[in-house]
C-alpha cells in the first residue's frame, strides 16, 4: 500500500533541538470542485518525531504520522495515481492499459469514503549502513459498506551506501500487508526486493532490482487469486 495524496490545504511546522511537529488540514480532495458538499469533510493529518545526529557516524530518527477523514466522495490516499507504480501491467487482464491500471503491483484497500491511517517510521544510520522500518495501520470503508475494515502493513529495509559521497548502494526490503477485503475476506500480500543503485549525478539515479511478490487468500473470482510475479527490473529516475 502506497499512501500518497496531493489535497489542497495548509500545514504548520515546528522544529527545535531535533524535535519536529506538523499539523495540517485540507479540503479532502485533490480537485477543487465544490459539488455535493453533503458528501465531503476535511482531512486532518499530522506528524511528530525526533531526529538527531548523535555522532559524526550515527543518526537516529523516529516519526509518527496520522491522517483521517470521516467523509469523502472518493478519497485517494491509497488509490490515487500521483505515486505511480513500479510494476506496470503486472497481473492484469489481457488488453489492460497503463492509464486504467496505473496501480499494478501495489494494493488499494478501497477505503474511499472514510479512512484513518497511522504510520510509525524508525530509522538508524551508522556510517553507510541504514536500517528503516514502516509500521502502518489503515481503517475505514467505502460508502456502500456498513462497517470499517482494517489493513496492516509492515516493512523492513537494510541499505548500505558506499563510494565517495555515497553515490552507490545495495540493499534489501521485505514488505507484507494483511487485512480484510470488501466482502469480509481476509487476504495478504508479501514482497521481497533486492536492489543496487548508482547516482550518476545528484539528480540522476540508475538502479536494478529483483522482486518477488505473492498474493495470498484472495477470492477465487479475483484475478490475484493464487497470483505471483518475480523478475529483474532496470530503471533510471531524474529529480528536478
Amino acid at each position: 500500500m502506497d499512501a500518497f495524496t496531493t489535497e489542497i490545504g495548509a500545514e504548520v511546522y515546528y522544529r527545535k533541538s531535533g524535535w519536529l511537529a506538523m499539523a495540517a488540514m485540507t479540503g479532502g480532495k485533490i480537485k477543487g470542485s465544490v459539488d455535493k458538499p453533503e458528501g465531503r469533510a476535511p482531512s486532518i493529518y499530522g506528524k511528530v518525531g525526533y531526529d538527531s545526529q548523535v555522532t559524526d557516524d550515527l543518526r537516529l530518527r523516529v516519526t509518527g504520522s496520522t491522517y483521517t477523514t470521516n467523509k469523502s466522495l472518493n478519497n485517494t490516499l491509497y488509490s490515487g495515481d500521483r505515486g505511480g507504480s513500479r510494476y506496470y501491467l503486472v497481473l492484469e487482464e489481457e488488453g489492460a492499459s497503463t492509464s486504467s491500471k496505473f496501480t499494478s503491483g501495489r494494493f488499494n484497500p478501497g477505503l474511499r469514503s472514510e479512512v484513518t491511517a497511522v504510520v510509525v517510521n524508525p530509522f538508524v544510520k551508522y556510517g553507510g549502513l541504514e536500517l528503516f522500518a514502516n509500521i502502518e495501520q489503515a481503517s475505514g470503508k467505502a460508502a456502500n459498506e456498513s462497517t470499517d475494515r482494517t489493513w496492516n502493513q509492515y516493512a523492513g529495509e537494510v541499505l548500505y551506501r558506499f563510494l565517495a559521497g555515497e553515490k552507490a548502494y545495495v540493499g534489501g526490503r521485505y514488505n507484507t500487508v494483511t487485512g480484510e477485503l470488501a466482502g469480509s475476506t481476509d487476504a495478504s500480500i508479501d514482497r521481497m526486493q533486492l536492489a543496487a543503485g548508482w547516482f550518476v549525478t545528484p539528480n540522476v539515479l540508475l538502479k536494478a532490482e529483483y522482486v518477488d511478490q505473492t498474493y495470498n487468500d484472495f477470492p477465487a473470482e479475483d484475478l490475484r487469486n493464487g497470483g505471483s510475479f518475480n523478475g529483474l527490473m532496470v530503471e533510471s529516475t531524474i529529480a528536478f
